[in-house]
């Protein structure tokens, strides 16, 4: 069925064009004088086409007068100029097909302001609001900007697997994968459940990352990066947790932790000017209605040069800050929350990126620095800080040298056999290597100001809720 895009009616078509539309309904006028005022929205824009519908076509007293929000419709008829306020253009039909009609007393997406806590209820309609219309189309924009990062830069787009038998962070909040009935899995002599006889004959869980796997690809490819869904079976009920979500992460052979840094800093201001550029529309929606800030913010950091910032002087400068802190700042305790907004949004009013954190905080993989002069170990982990958000990019130079990696995943009591082939990336040919994550729902809650990150993804994953 070709069809028009409404988008295209209002910014291409020529004035007399015949065209045809679809989209649906999201109010209807009656006239006294047998016309109907029809407001159609496809989702190829913010706007809205009306349509001019008259008593003399065939369908009107039987279906175009009994129309109701959420129908959908199939419209034929001449752009002409509009006479009413906000629209420049509009349709005169000269045939309005009724595709799908809608119950106008249950429709939920009613012609009014509903809050965010009922329109997670409506998650399979939530998308014909003009607010999760915008969200989507932006998030449409971010991921089209992230391939065209790595692609104009010759990195090879791979797929790691969603099923692994590796806990890349270490922190044990992985989701099982099993063929097995929970009430009745064979065990072995000990009661213990047998791995052995389920389907990949070994216990295996949705990745949390596909950082291990891109390694491999580096190491033998140069520069790849990965950008699809994971998984964390974190029991967190807070605004900036999903169980599920998307990751774009790119890893770089040949590359330490000051060229990991420029490209994180180069990626975001490209992701962000993407969207600035091409979504001003939806982008001055989020302006007014969501926060006032967002489009100063992101204009900030395109225009910033992002400062870099050793993690140790950002405990001292925090502590330094003469502030009551929910948690307290101190040498060896990860960065918290109120911490990142402090330095990215008072100290400095930029974003930072943060490096060289403590080893005793970070995960196994990442390249271990000489002690200090006061015998303090770190490691070449980044964390770049965003104004609003925080942290949105975490990365790392990895642990190229197989005897360190072999001590730091010893003192993690971690099983080396079972990491064999990772290591083998350092007997068979080690350069030293780095890479980083992006979570994609974290970059469009900084890019629309969305509050809570359960808002920016069309069918959120969270403790107890996986209803649609």
């Amino acid at each position: 069925m070709e069809r028009t895009l409404i988008r295209d009616v209002l910014e291409k078509v020529d004035l007399g064009a015949t065209v045809t539309v679809g989209g649906w309904v999201r109010t209807i006028r009656h006239s006294k004088g047998g016309f109907s005022f029809i407001a159609v929205n496809d989702g190829s824009c913010m706007a809205l086409l009306q349509i001019v519908s008259d008593g003399s076509l065939a369908n009107y007293t039987h279906e175009i007068a009994h129309l109701a929000p959420g129908a959908s419709v199939r419209v034929t008829g001449e752009v002409i100029a509009s006479q009413g306020k906000g629209q420049s253009r509009e349709i005169q039909a000269a045939e309005v097909r009724v595709i799908g009609q809608s119950d106008a007393e249950s429709y939920p997406m009613q012609a009014k302001r509903h809050s965010f806590e009922f329109l997670r209820t409506q998650a399979h309609l939530r998308m014909r609001t003009n607010t999760f219309g915008a969200v989507v189309r932006v998030r449409n924009r971010i991921c089209s900007a992230i391939h065209e990062f790595f692609q104009q830069r010759d990195f090879l787009y791979v797929h790691t697997p969603l099923i692994t038998a590796s806990d890349c962070e270490g922190a044990g909040e992985l989701f099982s994968v099993t063929t097995f009935d929970p009430a009745d899995a064979p065990r072995t002599e000990d009661g213990q459940i047998d791995w052995g006889q389920d389907f990949f004959g070994r216990p295996t869980f949705l990745t949390v990352s596909g950082q291990l796997e891109g390694e491999a690809f580096a190491c033998s490819l140069g520069n790849i990066y990965t950008f699809g869904p994971t998984f964390r079976a974190e029991n967190s009920n807070t605004p900036r947790h999903l169980a599920e979500f998307w990751m774009v992460e790119p890893e770089m052979a040949f590359c330490d932790l000051d060229g990991n840094a420029e490209l994180a800093e180069a990626f975001l201001k490209h992701v962000v000017r993407a969207v600035l550029d091409d979504c001003r529309d939806d982008m001055a929606f989020f302006n007014k209605r969501i926060d006032t800030t967002v489009v100063r913010t992101l204009e900030e950091i395109v225009d910033a040069d992002f400062i870099r910032l050793p993690y140790t002087e950002a405990i001292e400068r925090l502590e330094m800050a003469g502030r009551s802190w929910a948690f307290k700042p101190q040498w060896g305790g990860d960065l918290q929350t109120e911490h990142e907004h402090f330095l990215t949004e008072e100290a400095f009013r930029r974003p930072l990126i943060v490096t060289d954190y403590p080893a005793s905080i970070k995960p196994f993989y990442m390249y271990v620095n000489d002690a200090d002069a006061q015998g303090r170990v770190t490691v070449r982990a980044m964390d770049v800080l965003v104004p609003k958000i925080g942290e949105i990019i975490g990365g790392a130079q990895r642990e190229h040298r197989l005897s360190v990696l072999d001590e730091r995943m010893a003192a993690q009591q971690m099983d080396l056999d079972a990491y064999w082939w990772y290591r083998d990336l350092r007997r068979y040919g080690t350069v030293p290597h780095a890479g980083f994550g992006l979570g994609l729902e974290r970059c469009v809650q900084l890019c629309t100001g969305m509050a809570n990150i359960r808002d920016v993804i069309p069918f959120p994953r969270t403790p107890r809720s996986a209803e649609f």
